[in-house]
């Protein structure tokens, strides 16, 4: 019975030690890579962006990073969407009309993160809000790996 008892305790803390846990250190640093992938797409949806605004952002996406908006076209790769974020720049696509990205809501997990967003910019000559749209990141080894849209 004795042998029983050590080999539960034994079992028990080895699970503890092997699974994860969020805690509060691992989700405020996936939510300051959130925050800091919207910072570099608003100075990025500037006018004035260069390559460079472009290029800090991909440096928060892992090597295999995935980008999936089925309502734009499905999944991209890490390649795919940054000829489309070039393309966009050069054409002219980043002028400045979006003026902030103000996250609603948010729900931090254990390698995830869910933002409820949306974009702030002028229209008409007037600065109104957008919808609010749902997004999802996930993280492998500190980077974002996947950004799944729901809008």
């Amino acid at each position: 019975m004795k042998s029983l008892v050590f080999v539960f305790l034994m079992l028990s803390a080895i699970n503890q030690v092997v699974s994860q846990h969020a805690t509060k250190a691992h989700k405020d640093s996936l939510e300051t890579i959130v925050q800091k992938y919207y910072d570099l797409n608003l100075k990025i949806f500037q006018a004035n962006s260069t390559i460079d605004d472009i290029d800090k952002t991909f440096e928060l996406f892992t090597e295999d990073f995935t980008y999936v908006h089925p309502k734009y076209g499905g999944t991209y790769t890490r390649e795919d969407l940054y000829n489309g974020y070039v393309r966009n720049q050069r054409n002219g696509g980043y002028d400045g009309k979006v003026t902030d990205i103000k996250i609603l809501n948010k729900i931090t997990g254990l390698n995830a993160v869910v933002t409820q967003k949306c974009f702030v910019e002028i229209i008409d000559g007037e600065i109104k809000e957008g919808e609010p749209e749902m997004t999802l990141f996930e993280f492998r080894d500190g980077k974002i790996s996947r950004i799944f849209e729901y809008w």
